[in-house]
């Protein structure tokens, strides 16, 4: 029996190598046992090559005029190293294609993660509360898209992007189980719970359907606890939204921007169509 030539390639070896490390840490450390203080990294925007790691999609796909460009910025203080999601959304439809009724719609992803010996590369967030994004916002409606080793493969879990200082670097929390099942962009009914011990993807979306130019800066995104030890949060600067009560009267982070002012904008997080 021979291996295949997957299997001998250096991205598989690297991978499997990453994940019997992560995996011994976590049997060493008792992590099982515990919930996990420091931040657990899916996205970080420190190279041009992280970009690699990405996928861009838009309505061009389906003959749509919509633009998605993501672009590598490095450090430049106050702001952090960063991907610019940027284009310009357009609503008009392709005339040679009578079966496509809706465009304006932008996005990226991170790309599926491959396989190791192990198995297929997976993130398991399952001991984490929160997926922690800190970012800079025109205030469009953008979407968290988070897709899942699902029994339906084209399920997405969702949940709206709050910008409460457009224009400005911030940080948000966001609870897992807050996240809204979908499916073509439609919200899914029963609401089953999402299988953070299988997480495939995560990305951003822009679907509000506004023609015009947007702009979204992406520093990183990472599952969190947000105990004392996130070195990450621990750094950022700027506004955090959707701390615990208990640590926001605390002071261990930067002051909290709050929760949505009232139920309508609490409300919004439910997706629209865009298909």
């Amino acid at each position: 029996m021979h291996p295949s030539a997957r299997c001998l390639s250096p991205g598989f070896i690297k991978r499997s190598l990453d994940e019997f490390k992560r995996l011994s840490s976590f049997a060493l450390k008792l992590e099982g046992l515990k919930s996990p203080t420091k931040a657990f990294p899916l996205v970080l925007f420190d190279t041009p090559d992280d970009l690699a790691k990405c996928k861009r999609m838009s309505d061009k796909d389906i003959g749509g005029f919509s633009t998605v460009n993501l672009d590598f910025h490095p450090p430049s203080p106050p702001a952090p190293s960063h991907a610019r999601f940027h284009g310009n959304i357009s609503t008009k439809l392709p005339v040679d294609q009578p079966h496509i009724q809706r465009t304006g719609y932008a996005a990226w992803r991170t790309l599926d993660r491959g396989f190791t010996i192990f198995g297929k590369s997976l993130w398991d967030v399952s001991t984490y509360t929160y997926l922690a994004i800190q970012f800079k916002s025109d205030g469009r409606k953008y979407f968290i898209n988070v897709q899942t080793e699902s029994i339906v493969p084209t399920d997405i879990h969702q949940h709206r992007l709050y910008s409460k200082t457009p224009g400005e670097w911030e940080t948000i929390l966001i609870r897992w189980n807050d996240f809204v099942r979908t499916n073509h962009g439609q919200v899914v009914e029963p609401q089953r719970e999402m299988l953070t011990q299988k997480v495939r993807t995560v990305g951003i979306g822009l679907i509000d359907r506004l023609p015009g130019p947007y702009e979204l800066c992406v520093s990183r995104m990472w599952a969190t606890n947000s105990g004392r030890d996130d070195e990450i949060l621990g750094n950022v600067k700027g506004a955090i939204g959707g701390l615990p009560i208990s640590l926001s009267g605390q002071g261990l982070f930067n002051k909290p921007s709050g929760e949505p002012k009232n139920k309508k904008q609490k409300n919004e997080n439910r997706p629209v169509e865009i298909s």
